[in-house]
């Protein structure tokens, strides 16, 4: 059976920024921890559709960042880190089924609070009508 992918989960992913991709990259350059803020199966085709964020350790000079608390990055699996902040205003797109970088079986790394997931989902909603996206079709 595979892993059924659920909001709030953390995972590994080769993140394709949008600056990457307005210099006509198609490839994220290195895998790093990203979060599922959306997970639907379509009821068409059995198809799991995913909206990635972006967590990165560096500060965000541009665009509109969380910084994860501690709680919540030792929940997430990244206890190691000792700052981060999760991108609300792009995203990466993917269909399980037809991804070239997620397997079925993946591994989860950690998984946010509901609470922490609400305020990254309020986050996320806001932003999107204010920026581009990333979309990535495999």
């Amino acid at each position: 059976m595979n892993h059924e992918f659920r909001p709030g989960e953390v995972i590994t992913y080769p993140y394709l920024w949008a600056w990457q991709q307005q210099r006509g990259e198609t490839e994220g350059r290195k895998q790093r921890p990203v979060c599922v803020v959306i997970a639907i199966r379509s009821a068409s085709d059995g198809n799991t559709h995913l909206v990635l964020l972006a967590i990165t350790t560096q500060p965000p000079e541009v665009g509109v960042a969380l910084e994860i608390p501690d709680i919540e990055r030792q929940r997430a699996g990244l206890g190691d880190l000792k700052q981060s902040w999760i991108v609300v205003d792009e995203y990466n797109y993917d269909i399980v089924e037809r991804s070239w970088y997620i397997e079925p079986h993946q591994a989860v790394l950690g998984r946010f609070s509901k609470s922490f997931m609400m305020k990254i989902a309020a986050m996320f909603a806001k932003a999107r009508g204010q920026s581009g996206r990333v979309n990535r079709f495999d």
